[in-house]
């Protein structure tokens, strides 16, 4: 097989890689389905709920969450440090691969006796080879972005930034001076066991049927009402995604088909409950201009399990503060 043969199936094989790269990733469909976790459990963030009859194995840990552990904090800043610095150094040895990738096509024209930039044209042409770059390092620059924002989700709404709002207590500074400075991690919030009523559990079943249902309509104002700031931000980036790439994200005839009580306590002035739930629903995810399903199934029902945790200022509403599916 001669070189030039040899060199063309090169081509085509980098400018399909670089195109399957840059094919949108399709978004996870209904509301935190596939994504193992996110959201806050206040100073339990870090611990497994207890297991139940609904879901024996427990639950996904929390992947997404904008309250770490105090021990991860530092090492978290470090990292990020760390990634930041070795950004140049990166972009550095990228240019030094390519200028050496051309320097060998050079010198291989001029072994060749055809002049130092014949290796190039004889192997695939100086724009082909060019274009292939431009493929490959386009789909690096937007693999490299897509992950950055999967790893440090932003909160936003309409557009424009919102605050870090959380309903979560804030340790008190005094804490930190008393305990050695504000070098050591803050003491864990008290925390206490709290009883449920009927009332309530019939309050997470609802909020479960409404908080479906305002994802499937886009309704921003009726996530804002039942979730914390913190969930309405992972909602609102999952729906932004969505629109971005022409799809909807649409969910019906949710059901609760057995859930009962993990864990319920008393943190401050807030109460927790986390639920662990299985429910019955209609998902599919759909282009917006056509409405050709390219997701999911739009007749047949799924059935999943998930811990749900809701939380609500004393004498307040419930809202959700964290969704992990089961393990």
């Amino acid at each position: 097989m001669s070189l030039i043969s040899l060199a063309r199936r090169g081509r085509v094989v980098a400018v399909l890689a670089g195109a399957l790269l840059l094919v949108p990733v399709l978004a996870e469909a209904r509301p935190g389905g596939g994504k193992g976790g996110f959201g806050s459990r206040g100073s339990r963030t870090e611990s497994a709920p207890a297991r139940t009859n609904t879901a024996p194995n427990g639950a996904q840990p929390f992947q997404r969450s904008a309250t770490p552990s105090p021990t991860q904090a530092a090492p978290a800043a470090g990292a990020a440090a760390a990634a930041q610095a070795a950004r140049p150094s990166m972009a550095r040895n990228l240019m030094m691969g390519l200028g050496a990738g051309l320097l060998g096509a050079g010198l291989f024209g001029m072994l060749s006796g055809a002049g130092f930039f014949s290796g190039l044209a004889s192997l695939a042409g100086m724009f082909g080879f060019l274009l292939q770059l431009a493929l490959i390092g386009g789909a690096i620059w937007l693999a490299l972005r897509f992950f950055r924002r999967r790893a440090e989700p932003q909160l936003a709404g309409a557009g424009a930034p919102m605050p870090r709002e959380m309903y979560q207590p804030q340790p008190d500074a005094r804490m930190g001076a008393m305990g050695g400075g504000a070098g050591r991690p803050a003491a864990t919030p008290q925390t206490a066991p709290i009883e449920l009523s009927g009332e309530d559990f019939s309050t997470f079943e609802r909020l479960l049927g409404e908080i479906n249902t305002a994802y499937s309509n886009e309704d921003e104002k009726g996530l804002r009402d039942r979730v914390t700031p913190e969930m309405f931000g992972y909602f609102d980036e999952d729906l932004s995604g969505n629109a971005r790439k022409g799809l909807v994200d649409r969910v019906s005839d949710v059901k609760l088909v057995q859930g009962d009580l993990s864990e319920a306590w008393r943190e401050g002035d807030l109460d927790y409950a986390t639920v662990a739930m299985r429910f019955s629903l209609i998902n599919a995810l759909y282009e917006r201009a056509t409405g050709k399903v390219v997701d999911g199934n739009a007749t047949v029902p799924q059935e999943v399990t998930e811990h749900w945790t809701f939380l609500r200022p004393r004498g307040g509403a419930w809202k959700l503060s964290g969704i992990q599916q089961a393990a």
